[in-house]
Parts: C-alpha cells; structure tokens; sequence
C-alpha cells in the first residue's frame, strides 16, 4: 500500500525514526544499522516501507533499498520469524551478510540475532537458501543500490558484475572468508574498464586495512 515515504527526518529514535511527508509525520520501525546510516535529523530521506496491517496495530517497517525490504519480506515468511525478529536480524548482519550467511550455511552468524536459536537459524538457511540470489548479491556488490539518499545508479555493466564475481572466488582461494571476501569488494569502486585482476588487487588493498 505505502511503496516508500520521502520527507525529512524529523526524529530518531531507538528502533524507529519519523519522517516528515505531506504535513504528516509517519514512525516507521527500522533496523539499527540503517537508523545509522540515516545520517543527522533535518535530512531529506527515501525510505523504502513494508506496511503491517494487523487486528490490533498497523505498523510501518522502513529499509534504504528494495533489496533490503524483500530480505525483511522473505524472513517473516519464515515459520516462526515475526517483525520483530526479522528486524533484531537485519540489525545483527547487514543485509548482505545476512544473504551470504544463508548461501554459506552459515548458521552461528544467524543465530548472533536476538531471540535466533541454532533451529531457528537453520530452519531460516533451509527455507530461503532457494529464494536468495547469489546474482543479486553479487550486482549488490558491484555498485549501490538506491539509497536513502535518493541516489539513483546507473546500470552496472555485466562485465563489471562478473570480474567482481571473479575477484571474490580469488580471494577466497587465497584463504579469506566469502564474508571478507565480498566486504573487500564492495569498497572497491568498480568501472567498465577494471577486469578481475584490478578489482584483486584493490581488494588486498582493502584486505590490509581490514
């Protein structure tokens, strides 16, 4: 019903910021990592918004992308996730680590999350190992979605997409994790003209920082 909400950042709070639209101020519940990523109040901002409607409450529930939200939409999905969990995740991993830890199996990085048990964390790996996309990580990884800012990207190229595919598999042959393998590429800012070897080598640059 509510696709996204663009106003200006009235308030921040704990798990929740307001959003001045249209003379209206809507509260909508967001996961700690984007409350931070908000930036000061007084900001313009474009939030992405799943709408709860339930019999005793409706409940607005705020991402900085599209990505993000499906991540949200997909977990409450889930036998046993209700918003508040899938929030208390996505607080926990960011939503690409969280998507990688699924891909991976990773199952003691999910279950990090507040009220996540070892059952509870497997149960999310067997039922959204399927639905999330290791394509979609990876386009995540070769360039910003849109943000809170309101910043729109151009299209990534395929070929950018694939030499950062190719850069993360290196990395993890040289012995780093998928997680940093993929955190390193994403600092990277990729070109049309960067093959896998110059991704690599910005990467170990990253790498040694990290």
């Amino acid at each position: 019903m509510i696709s996204y909400i663009k106003g200006t950042l009235a308030e921040k709070m704990d798990g929740a910021a307001v959003v001045e639209a249209g003379s209206i101020g809507y509260r909508i519940f967001m996961p700690a990592s984007a409350l931070e990523l908000l930036g000061a109040v007084g900001n313009e901002v474009v939030i992405y918004t799943y709408f709860q409607v339930r019999e005793d409450a409706m409940s607005l529930y705020g991402f900085l992308n599209r990505q993000d939200r499906e991540m949200f939409k997909q977990l409450i999905g889930v036998n046993g996730i209700g918003p508040k969990a899938a929030m208390g995740l996505l607080g926990t991993l960011r939503p690409d680590d969280l998507r990688l830890a699924i891909l991976t199996g990773d199952a003691k990085a999910i279950s990090r999350a507040p009220g996540i048990g070892a059952k509870t964390a497997q149960r999310i790996i067997l039922d959204l190992k399927d639905k999330v996309s290791a394509e979609e990580m990876l386009t995540s990884i070769s360039g910003p979605a849109d943000t809170a800012s309101g910043y729109v990207p151009q299209e990534n190229s395929a070929f950018s997409a694939e030499a950062a595919r190719e850069a993360v598999d290196a990395l993890v042959a040289l012995g780093y994790s998928n997680l940093e393998a993929s955190r390193a590429v994403k600092q990277v800012e990729l070109t049309e003209n960067m093959d896998a070897e110059a991704v690599l080598k910005a990467s170990l640059k990253f790498l040694a920082f990290m």
